[in-house]
């Protein structure tokens, strides 16, 4: 049977697959597999072939013997027999398992028997002894004794060498085949080839060794390429930042540049960047599924004690049967009634041969076994579950590769001894430095200058804002927008600011939502003098950035996150004495007390913000300190009352307590004493009724009570002189006191979402009113006193019962039609000049224009 060449080449794919994952034990045990496989095969073709015995019989019984003839007679018997064709009764060997040779042999027998004749012939006649056993008997014979006398291991011996040989052939290679097994090895050698070609470990360990070559510069010329970079984020994160990690791309020193890293290499092919990044992430989810167990590791170490036991198995009993391969075998079969001997003397011809190749198989099975040996010795020689990469990283610039465990940590030690290449180029992927180095160079790749300054704004206040969303990382391309005021950062996992920060000379507010963000010591000395404001949104409070309290220089910090003492045994605010120009704090969470490190800022702090999200504020004392805050803002904090802590800040101007659970303000009373108070929200409240004791605070000027349940307003409330703004929009108040136009101060009234049915004429003695907003409430008419409001400028009537508007409200001279918000209908009912005296604004501009 012939085999193609693409067939053979086929087979001898098998093993390329798997080969790194072969010590050179497994190789020469597959190597000595092969040979035990040929030569059991050997043997068998020629036991098939050459294998029989040939017997005579036994002449020590007299009694047995016909009588004696002559050698000269017995050989013209056989002669004579061979010319007619009848059996000679010699002993001829005869293959006992190849009946179809018989012929061929018989024939041989005759010209033997022929020859035999004519030599007896021509010399002296020696006397014999006659056998009377014809050629049919000897072939019989011949196959009995081959059953009877001849061993069971001369018979099988080439197929048992046959069998164990396939069996440790399938024992060497078992943990490749296994189904548990096979997925995640086919899976690692996968991953190992392309982590092995990737064109980023190729980068990755060059630029190692361009960093290796400037150090030893470096050390023989005394100088150093790069300013000393500092991570203010711990001793143990700083050394994965940058302490044993440059900058990619071109280096120098601070007089010149040393060395230089070609163009071609600092940028990597978009489509090779992309299949780097997904290596890291199957390398990540491998590493995962793979060191969680030491299954395979046990198969191993299971498949080579099976072996081991094998080899002994197979050397303790072939040793035994190695002495009953003979040549000679006496053979007593049971058939003295057919031929009239009992005993007959039998060769094996094959007895030499097989002997030969059991002692080579024997040699070879030793040798298999002492590599057995030294595989289970190196297997339990060191603990081979545990695998680190200490020389790699001691060889490169990622100092942050880790430790492996479990099969993961076997399969490289295996790895290992193939070629100790793979496993440094497969720990540039276990590395977060690695990592990090490959999403820097395709951001910087993706966003250049031109695609940011694109993506720049402008926000209400006219500042230029940058925001940037879901980033790997923050693009070094940012840092040369040095007109930038504005930098939102949200998503971001990498924030790292760099010393190039120090060109952004007019940013002044920083957003970092979400983003754990690290800084190198030059860039934290810039933020730290010049950023005024600083956002920063966060899960926990451990994710806020150590150096955040140490930026002397901020006015304004605002913490979005958790920061619930329940959550946290600690509330996690570090010590806040660094931030000496803070005067703005604000805390959006879920606190249950406020944070005692609050009062080491009540020296300069002058404006706080709680918003707490519907927990429950328990603890204000530490507010009692704060005497220098003007403005205090507690947002959703739960508060059924108006906390007295708030009463010793004598220098508060503005009180905010909005969505709250107020019922009651009888406490207002004490803000008689807050003489700077100018500004009170009490609105998206459940206030009831507003007592008398309203009228004792005589510094307010600004009002909020909207959103509340209140239905009458009490005549104290318009005592108070300095009254410019009053908001009591959303309740259920039916009735206008006309004692509203005691306030001659007032400057904006919103009464709107009322039951208003009436407005007193009163009202409209305030010529300084410049907002009237009474629009969803009942009203049926609009008093022509409305034209005394000369310095309107805004009046809601929408929501009413309206059936036309006065035309006096031509004298409100500064009303325009954008002011105006009625129905249109209304406001056709205005006379024609008036109308057109509220609408002249559009004829002024383009008379203007003209």
């Amino acid at each position: 049977m012939m085999f193609t060449l693409a067939e053979v080449a086929s087979l001898n794919d098998i093993q390329p697959t798997y080969r790194i994952l072969k010590p050179w034990w497994d190789v020469f045990m597959d190597y000595l597999g092969l040979v035990m496989l040929m030569l059991a095969i050997f043997a068998m073709t020629m036991q098939i072939t050459k294998d029989h015995v040939a017997c005579l019989p036994c002449l020590e019984e007299p009694e047995e013997a016909t009588g004696a003839k002559s050698n000269l007679a017995d050989a013209q018997d056989m002669a004579s027999s061979a010319a007619t064709g009848a059996p000679v009764a010699f002993t001829i060997p005869l293959v006992s398992k190849a009946p179809n040779e018989i012929h061929e042999t018989q024939q041989h027998a005759a010209a033997a028997a022929a020859a035999a004749a004519e030599k007896y012939t021509n010399q002296p006649q020696p006397t014999g002894i006659k056998t009377n056993l014809d050629f049919q008997q000897y072939v019989f014979i011949n196959q009995i004794c081959y059953h009877v006398a001849l061993p069971w291991y001369s018979k099988y011996f080439p197929y048992l060498t046959l069998i164990h040989t396939l069996i440790l052939m399938v024992s060497s290679n078992f943990w490749f085949k296994y189904p548990k097994t096979s997925s995640k090895i086919e899976h690692f050698v996968s991953i190992l080839g392309r982590c092995f070609e990737s064109p980023w470990t190729t980068k990755a360990l060059s630029e190692t060794a361009c960093e290796d070559s400037e150090e030893n510069k470096q050390r023989l010329t005394g100088t150093s390429s790069t300013p000393q970079q500092v991570s203010l984020e711990g001793k143990d994160e700083g050394t994965n930042v940058n302490q044993s990690t440059p900058m990619l791309g071109i280096k120098f020193s601070a007089d010149k540049p040393i060395a230089e890293v070609p163009s071609s290499m600092t940028i990597l092919d978009k489509k090779d960047g992309e299949q780097a990044k997904a290596l890291f992430e199957k390398v990540r989810k491998f590493r995962a599924h793979v060191e969680d167990s030491d299954f395979i590791y046990k198969l191993y170490v299971a498949q080579t004690a099976v072996k081991t036991v094998k080899f002994i198995l197979i050397l303790s009993y072939t040793s035994t049967f190695l002495a009953e391969i003979n040549f000679k075998h006496d053979c007593e079969p049971d058939i003295k009634q057919l031929t009239g001997y009992k005993k007959f003397f039998c060769t094996h011809n094959m007895a030499f041969m097989l002997n030969k190749l059991l002692i080579t198989y024997m040699a070879l099975i030793l040798i298999y076994g002492m590599t057995c040996l030294y595989s289970l010795f190196w297997v339990f020689r060191r603990p081979l579950k545990e695998y680190s990469f200490e020389k790699v990283r001691e060889e490169s610039s990622f100092s942050d590769i880790p430790d492996v465990k479990n099969d993961f940590a076997f399969l490289l030690h295996m790895v290992d001894q193939y070629d100790q290449l793979y496993s440094k180029r497969f720990g540039v992927f276990l590395s977060e430095v690695s990592e990090n180095k490959l999403r820097e160079i395709s951001l910087n790749h993706e966003w250049t200058f031109e695609k940011l300054r694109q993506l720049v704004t402008r926000n209400a206040q006219d500042q230029q804002e940058l925001h940037l969303f879901m980033l790997s990382g923050l693009p070094n391309a940012v840092f040369d927008l040095t007109d930038l005021e504005v930098l939102k950062l949200e998503l971001i996992p990498e924030v790292r600011f760099s010393a190039k920060v120090s060109q952004m000379t007019s940013l002044q507010e920083l957003h970092l939502c979400h983003c754990p963000a690290k800084v190198e010591q030059t860039a934290f000395a810039f933020l730290r003098d010049h950023l005024r404001c600083l956002h920063v949104k966060f899960t926990d409070v451990a994710e806020i950035p150590p150096w955040v309290y140490l930026l002397r220089s901020l006015r304004e910090l605002n913490l979005i996150g958790n920061l619930s003492s329940e959550n946290n045994k600690m509330i996690g605010l570090e010590s806040m004495r660094d931030l000496r120009h803070l005067k703005t704090l604000c805390l959006k969470s879920n606190l249950t007390k406020m944070p005692t490190n609050i009062t080491e800022l009540s020296p300069h702090l002058i404006r706080l913000i709680v918003h707490n999200d519907g927990t429950k504020l328990l603890v204000l004392n530490s507010l009692k300190k704060m005497t220098n805050l003007i403005e205090l803002e507690l947002y959703s904090c739960e508060l059924e009352r108006i906390p007295h802590a708030i009463f010793s800040l004598t220098n508060l101007q503005e009180l905010d307590l909005k969505l709250n659970n107020i019922r009651t303000i009888e406490e207002i009373i004490s803000f008689q004493h807050l003489k700077r108070l100018t500004c009170l929200k009490l609105w998206h409240n459940k206030i009831i009724t507003i007592p008398s004791s309203i009228g004792q605070v005589k510094s307010l000027e600004s009002l909020h009570l909207s959103h509340n349940k209140l239905e009458s307003l009490p005549p104290a409330l318009f005592t108070l002189p300095k009254l410019r703004h009053l908001d009591v929009s959303h309740n259920s108040i039916t009735v206008l006191p006309p004692d509203v136009g005691l306030l001659h101060n007032l400057q904006h009234l919103a009464i709107h979402s009322n039951k208003l049915e009436v407005l007193p004429k009163p009202l409209f003695r305030n010529t300084k009113l410049k907002v009237l907003c009474v629009g969803h409430n009942a009203l049926t008419t609009l008093p022509e006193t409305v034209g005394q409001l000369v310095q309107l400028t805004q009046l809601e009537l929408r929501g009413n019962c309206l059936d036309r508007l006065p035309a006096q409200l031509g004298n409100c001279r500064l009303l325009r039609k954008n002011g105006l918000i009625v129905e249109d209908h209304l406001f056709d009912t205005l006379p024609v000049e008036v109308k057109e005296s509220i609408s002249r604004e559009t004829n002024v501009s383009f008379t203007s224009g003209l």
